[in-house]
């Protein structure tokens, strides 16, 4: 059996859509690990009228706190399954992310779907290295492998023309100081620093789990 590879196969085109520096945040998805200042941040957000999605733990946090949030599961229409494993994955989530804003099509397709426009991703990931680093059993670490978060992290950076991607608290007091300044809008300058600062994060996640999943099999 073999196998032929088209070596001059072409990339793919760059979709068209509207140029902008300053974009403004509407609505954000909310949903984090480790929860260290999201409150202070979503109150701020809320301040700014940014309507805010969470799931789980945060959006049970940013409640007590008394900031309005719409889960997940409502705004989407899918229950969150799977003890968990599966919140975010649907197409009102990363259709709402991935969306070119001004082209044509994109803007047709999301209002078939009835999909809204996602302008901030703030997510961050399951534990996995403090995890390893804590037990051998097995099933406990591949249970703190991030799906969702760093499905959603790759969507928002990849779009940073339109969406702010944040992977960190420590990124939170330079995010509220540009919202205040600029009226609940983000320039592409700072988008496109979050986006090289989400790609960092997601490739040394990955390296961690491909060595933790080499170091297994070496055994």
């Amino acid at each position: 059996l073999f196998f032929t590879f088209n070596q001059t196969m072409s990339s793919h085109k760059a979709i068209e859509g509207k140029k902008a520096d300053l974009h403004p945040v509407k609505r954000a998805l909310v949903s984090v690990f480790d929860k260290t200042g999201v409150v202070e941040f979503a109150k701020t957000l809320a301040e700014l009228k940014v309507e805010i999605l969470s799931t789980g733990g945060t959006a049970k946090k940013l409640k007590e706190a008394g900031v309005p949030v719409v889960m997940v599961k409502d705004y989407t229409g899918a229950p969150e399954i799977l003890n968990g494993r599966v919140k975010t994955l649907v197409p009102h989530i990363h259709g709402g992310i991935l969306a070119v804003r001004g082209n044509e099509l994109h803007e047709k397709e999301l209002e078939q779907h009835k999909i809204g426009e996602i302008d901030m991703v703030v997510c961050n990931l399951y534990p996995f290295e403090q995890t390893v680093a804590k037990t051998k059993d097995w099933n406990t670490c591949i249970e703190n492998i991030d799906i969702g978060g760093p499905s959603m992290i790759r969507s928002a950076a990849k779009n940073c023309n339109y969406v702010c991607i944040v992977s960190s608290p420590s990124q939170y007091a330079d995010i509220s100081k540009q919202l205040k300044e600029n009226k609940g809008c983000t320039s592409l300058e700072l988008r496109k620093s979050l986006s090289k600062a989400a790609f960092t994060l997601t490739a040394k996640y990955d390296t961690a789990i491909s060595n933790y999943m080499i170091s297994q099999l070496d055994k």
